[in-house]
């Protein structure tokens, strides 16, 4: 054979052992007969001939087979100063005309690599992963990961008969990414990367950066086309740009996509994005939500999970359609006036071996070390965020999902297990910092880097934190020292109220510090009051079912503690059932009991966190100034005895304010004086206890009209009744 590969070369082609097949496969200069020439080969197994084909002059030379396998070579003494493609026919005659995937130059430019180098490559997602590309008129897909430990790393899939042999990918310098350009790939295809460890094994891994996945429990990543889809939410995303989340109203409405309602015949109930999309914009409307929030939708192995342990972070759960499909979702809900936040979890992925442990045979995303690598509550890996590339894998996928779709927030899962290094660990199971200290300095960093990146780049959009701890300055401005959070999660609220609703009415005197407790605090950070999933699961019993009393004194603290929720200072976000006053736990499979809406006392309570929602919405007081002292003041916190707590909320100097009057037992109290800060008529605009939300209809219907009488030293007041375990709100007629 008139060829300088060695038959040893040849054979690492054809058993798939070679660490870089570029550097036989493709053009390369030879000498031939004491002559320059070059030398294209190719591998093919399923190849009968090739021809190369020189793009300018159209001259065609037929490639030698080389091996039975499928090796072509071709040595021309004069090498085409264009680009070349080449022909060849299948074993069943049929022909094509393709590109050679060693001859296309790299997708990453020079400043791409300086930018993935330093960890601050933040829409790498257009560069690694399976991107559609167009090299020399052939289409095709380009194919890239970052595998730095890698023996070799190949390209499988629907395109290759899943034999990766003639698709290994070559190693760009330094960086530690492998990329081909395979241009018989195409849309809808099946794909994974197929990894030669330092061990000696080959592995099939997932995309980390693929934008669709199969159906679970299959785990093949989908190519697809993430920008063909034609958005209609120009008007809202112009809007959002001017939107103050520390002024706007915002009431949430936290939504299990694959349990919020079920479809018969469909693989376990599961709705597409786009019914779901028409069915929950018209629901939020209709109890005037401003906004969803989705358990998280990125890829997931196992449904019971309920997204929280994530393997395709770029790619939208295929439970429930394609990309274009979810695209679709958002961009109706946003036609629909609705914005919508889906949560985040950057704090742990789970150890599926098709995901992202030991990517590349090696603790890659994670810590070696499993005192910093594992968590041990959750059976979960975690990610070294000391890592430029990991830190650069994470913020680039929060801000895909703005980027890609419009999403307009993201509530952080776990914020607390990232900031502390002894969080749920025992002596010595810990490592401590550089200073010696139990703080997560790199994970600090960290999500200050990300808060930067988004409120940087997208002006509107929001971050929550689901923190449960002290930690201070969680919502302020790292420029300020803060970790930049637009909200933190009012965790101690949550838990302070829901212990202090458990208790007998007749108990309740002896509490009244847990539910004030929470306003000596309340401005610190800027809070969003959760009753979120997690009071509702694990044992917990729904929210109505941890009320106290009998049937109808269980509706009557709901509605009570629903009242004080959207009143106290803070934005709002409610579990879905919760406005039904379900009395099941939720779980995944089930859903919201939708069928007890055939009852009045139930769709009371649905009627009652509509009203409520629209309350906040059209009233500056409840929401203007949610974060400072200015937007709140007690007129009596003391009454321990009667179980009573009235405040005002306050907007603008042109608001009117709100007089908010709960009394948190089931005695009704007559001619209960309050004092006021104008004289005027007060009137009721919203009371607890109404009949159409299943109450007793005790209350001040129109209003009251103050008498001139100082109290709660205050100039003039007003005497009214308070209904059993219920709230009035009073609105100063101008």
């Amino acid at each position: 054979m008139n060829t300088q590969l060695s038959l040893s070369k040849i054979q690492s082609l054809v058993d798939g052992s070679i660490a870089d097949p570029s550097s036989l496969l493709g053009r390369h200069p030879v000498d031939y007969r004491g002559t320059p020439a070059t030398a294209f080969r190719m591998f093919q197994p399923e190849a009968h001939s090739i021809c190369l084909i020189d793009s300018a002059s159209g001259l065609r030379r037929p490639m030698r087979r080389l091996h039975p396998e499928g090796v072509f070579e071709a040595i021309l003494d004069e090498s085409p100063e264009s680009h070349y493609k080449v022909e060849m026919m299948d074993k069943k005659g049929k022909t094509t005309e393709t590109a050679d995937p060693y001859a296309t130059p790299s997708l990453l430019t020079d400043f791409d690599r300086y930018l993935i180098g330093q960890g601050r490559h933040h829409k790498i997602y257009e560069r690694l992963g399976a991107q559609l590309r167009t090299v020399n008129g052939v289409d095709g897909v380009n194919f890239a990961v970052w595998a730095p430990n890698a023996r070799a790393v190949q390209v499988v899939g629907d395109f290759n008969g899943w034999d990766g042999r003639q698709h290994g990918a070559r190693q760009l310098p330094n960086i530690g990414i492998w990329e081909i350009f395979v241009p018989a790939a195409r849309i809808g295809q099946r794909y994974k990367f197929r990894i030669h460890s330092e061990q000696g094994h080959w592995m099939d891994k997932c995309d980390p950066m693929a934008f669709a996945s199969e159906l679970p429990p299959l785990t093949a990543n989908i190519i697809s086309d993430i920008n063909s889809y034609s958005w209609s939410d120009s008007d809202w995303m112009d809007k959002r740009t001017e939107f103050d989340p520390l002024h706007a109203p915002m009431n949430v409405y936290e939504v299990h996509l694959g349990s919020w309602q079920k479809g018969p015949g469909r693989t376990n109930g599961w709705l597409d994005y786009r019914d779901l999309a028409k069915r929950l914009a018209d629901y939020c409307h209709r109890m005037n939500f401003t906004h969803v929030e989705l358990m998280p939708i990125s890829e997931h192995p196992y449904s019971g999970s309920w997204g929280y342990q994530s393997v395709g972070y770029y790619a939208p759960t295929s439970r429930h359609g394609s990309p274009e499909d979810f695209m679709f979702f958002v961009d109706h809900l946003h036609q629909n006036g609705i914005g919508v936040l889906v949560d985040w979890v950057p704090a742990h992925f789970p150890k599926d071996d098709h995901g992202l442990r030991r990517f590349d045979g090696s603790p890659l995303y994670e810590h070696a070390d499993p005192r910093q690598g594992e968590h041990p509550d959750w059976g979960t890996m975690i990610f070294n965020f000391g890592r430029n590339e990991v830190r650069n894998f994470l913020i680039a996928n929060a801000v895909f999902w703005l980027d890609k779709y419009h999403i307009d927030g993201l509530r952080v899962d776990a914020v607390a297990s990232m900031l502390y290094l002894d969080y749920s660990r025992e002596e010595g199971q810990w490592v401590p910092n550089r200073y010696g200290g139990r703080e997560n300095l790199e994970s600090i960093d960290f999500l200050r880097e990300f808060n930067n990146a988004v409120h940087e780049n997208y002006p509107g959009v929001v971050t929550a934190a689901e923190e449960s701890t002290a930690w201070p300055g969680v919502s302020k401005p790292t420029s300020d020292g803060g970790l930049g959070f637009t909200y933190k999660w009012n965790m101690g609220w949550m838990n302070d109220t829901l212990r202090y609703m458990r208790e007998e009415p007749i108990h309740r005197q002896y509490h009244q510090n847990e539910l004030t407790f929470s306003l000596i605090y309340a401005f610190t950070e800027n809070f969003m009051l959760p009753l979120s999933h997690d009071e509702v699961v694990h044992g917990k019993g729904s929210l109505i079912s941890q009320m106290p009393g009998d049937m109808w004194q269980k509706f009557a603290n709901l509605r009570l503690l629903y009242s004080y929720m959207w009143t106290h200072p803070g934005k709002k976000l409610l579990f879905m059932g919760g406005e039904l006053a379900q009395w099941n736990e939720w779980n995944e499979d089930d859903g919201p009991q939708w069928l007890l809406l055939d009852f009045a006392t139930h769709r009371g309570v649905q009627q009652l966190v509509s009203d409520l929602n629209l309350l906040v919405n059209e009233n500056p007081a409840l929401h203007h100034f949610d974060f400072g002292p200015e937007g709140f003041e007690w007129v009596d916190c003391q009454n321990a005895q009667d179980s009573v707590l009235v405040y005002l909320r306050k907007g603008t100097d042109n608001d009117p304010p709100l007089l908010v009057c709960s009394n948190f037992t089931p005695v009704v109290r007559e001619d209960y004086p309050i004092g006021v800060p104008q004289a005027g008529f007060w009137k009721e605009v919203f009371n607890s206890d109404g009949e159409a939300y299943g109450g007793s209809n005790v209350g001040n219907y129109p209003g009251c009209q103050s008498r001139g009488i100082g109290h709660h030293d205050r100039p003039d007041s007003i005497a009214v009744t308070l209904p059993p375990l219920g709230t009035t709100i009073f609105r100063l007629d101008q």
